[in-house]
């Protein structure tokens, strides 16, 4: 039996998983703020402590499953194609140029391979649920926004390796100052940090999603705008992606998207409102039902071909 580690690093939780196939057969979630660890912490100490807990995770598995050969990372960042180093990560500030492939393999005596996260999140999904086409759009809201692009079955990455930084698309001029160093960046807005600050902003108050989505169930009109906002910033985002990539696949995972409701009004009426004519009849648009194990499920299957088992 050959199996595959996937791990998908978020900024404030690690996953681990070993998967058999197509199954996940061992999950552990580890509360890991990895983003707090990098903005209150030096770049080294921080690196040291993100390989230390994510090598002790992945031990734990390893030694529940030894005959595991391969090791696949979905990483928040900017993944360099050519030496696998992650040269930059907007929501892990201070990393630049580090070598997690590397590092993690001395540690662990197995094969490690990473990949942007929501590229292995698109990669699963299209396994996963055997889309009709070959191609697909992956939109990951979560700590940030993150997008993954497959083409004829394959992630794309680009010439450089950061095709698909959706998150970075600008979608307010001269708006939130984001993490990449740009001003009115999507995951400014759509993404739990940026619907947190749209609320806070209204209100004064420094609320987490899970009690803003509350609020706006309630009636509170400041929560509902800030999903309102959300949605819309999402939906010009897509619009404008599909015009350059014509896929008419896409979807949309990660913890934000299970607050789906309270953004897809004003999500679809945007869309329409920004598709070009010709495509307005041509995109479907779901929410993922894979949870979060699509990115563990593509990190692994990654891992698993590109080292050969």
């Amino acid at each position: 039996m050959t199996l595959q580690i996937g791990v998908d690093v978020g900024g404030t939780n690690l996953r681990v998983g070993v998967v058999d196939g197509l199954s996940l057969i061992y999950e552990k979630r580890t509360h890991a703020d990895f983003a707090t660890l990098c903005k209150t912490n030096a770049p080294d100490f921080a690196w040291q402590q993100i390989i230390q807990i994510t090598s002790a995770a992945l031990s734990e598995a390893i030694q529940a499953y030894p005959q595991i050969t391969a090791v696949g990372i979905g990483f928040p960042g900017f993944i360099d194609p050519t030496t696998g180093k992650v040269a930059q990560s907007p929501n892990l500030p201070g990393l630049l140029n580090v070598d997690l492939a590397g590092d993690l393999s001395l540690a662990l005596g197995r094969p490690v391979i990473v990949e942007n996260d929501a590229n292995a999140a698109a990669y699963g999904e299209y396994r996963l649920h055997a889309i009709d086409s070959a191609n697909l759009i992956y939109i990951g809201l979560g700590t940030g926004v993150g997008g993954g692009l497959i083409v004829a079955g394959q992630p794309f990455v680009g010439q450089h390796g950061f095709a698909m930084e959706v998150g970075h698309l600008i979608v307010e001029h001269g708006g939130r100052l984001c993490g990449c160093g740009n001003l009115g960046c999507l995951e400014q807005y759509s993404s739990a940090t940026g619907l947190s600050k749209s609320y806070q902003l209204a209100t004064g108050q420094s609320l987490d999603t899970t009690k803003i989505a509350e609020l706006a169930g309630k009636g509170d009109i400041n929560a509902i705008e800030a999903y309102k906002l959300g949605g819309r910033c999402l939906a010009q985002a897509i619009a404008h992606i599909v015009k350059v990539v014509d896929v008419g696949q896409v979807v949309i995972g990660g913890g934000m998207s299970q607050a789906w409701p309270l953004m897809q009004q004003a999500f679809e009426q945007r869309l329409q409102a920004d598709l070009i004519p010709v495509l307005r009849d041509k995109i479907t648009v779901k929410i993922s039902s894979s949870g979060d194990q699509a990115g563990i499920i593509g990190a692994a299957l990654l891992a698993g071909a590109r080292s050969g088992n």
